[in-house]
């Protein structure tokens, strides 16, 4: 019986998504990005986004120190291009995270995004000028905001409105996955009961 279980816990290890949070480094500063809740954001809904901003070895980088700026780009962006959104960065404190970078983030559409964190230590501060690039994919969700509320510049509202369908491959993905994980289940858990008849 041991056998089907270590079946279970592999087919459940390949098929499940990983939701892992997203780390990026550049020089002696890195940071690892949290959206709440659970990483996972929806379109037209705000999301606490907060950055873990460390130094190399652990040392926490407070936004006191920091003199951040944060930009939301759609995912391609020509190197240039205006941001969609470049959110008002607030100190906040997770866990063991004390007055670390987080904004309160809507994201205007599903679809792929880039958010890109910058920073410069502030007088006193001692770390490297950065900057942090983390890829976003945003699951559709409540209507997006009205135009009014959240202006979005008229060059980026093609990629925006593009970027609202999934790829075409993503279903048929989904579909084949679907169906081949329970089949090599029972072909493993077949040869596994056989070999333990011999």
């Amino acid at each position: 019986m041991t056998s089907l279980g270590w079946v279970l816990f592999l087919c459940a290890s390949i098929s499940l998504p990983v939701n892992a949070h997203e780390t990026e480094r550049t020089g002696n500063v890195g940071a690892t990005l949290h959206i709440e809740p659970d990483d996972s954001p929806r379109a037209g809904e705000t999301a606490l986004t907060w950055f873990a901003l460390t130094q190399r070895g652990g040392k926490i980088i407070p936004l006191e120190q920091c003199n951040c700026q944060l930009a939301l780009y759609p995912k391609p962006h020509q190197e240039g291009t205006a941001p969609l959104q470049q959110p008002q960065l607030k100190a906040v404190s997770v866990s063991r995270y004390e007055n670390i970078p987080g904004a309160d983030i809507t994201f205007p559409a599903a679809g792929a995004y880039e958010l890109e964190l910058t920073g410069a230590p502030k007088a006193g501060a001692n770390f490297p000028a950065f900057k942090l690039e983390f890829d976003v994919n945003v699951a559709p969700g409540a209507a997006a905001p009205s135009a009014s509320a959240a202006p979005v510049p008229a060059a980026t509202t093609p990629v925006a409105e593009s970027s609202d369908r999934q790829p075409t491959w993503l279903t048929p993905a989904i579909a084949i996955a679907v169906i081949l994980t329970p089949a090599i289940a029972w072909l493993v858990w077949r040869n596994l009961n056989a070999n333990q008849k011999n």
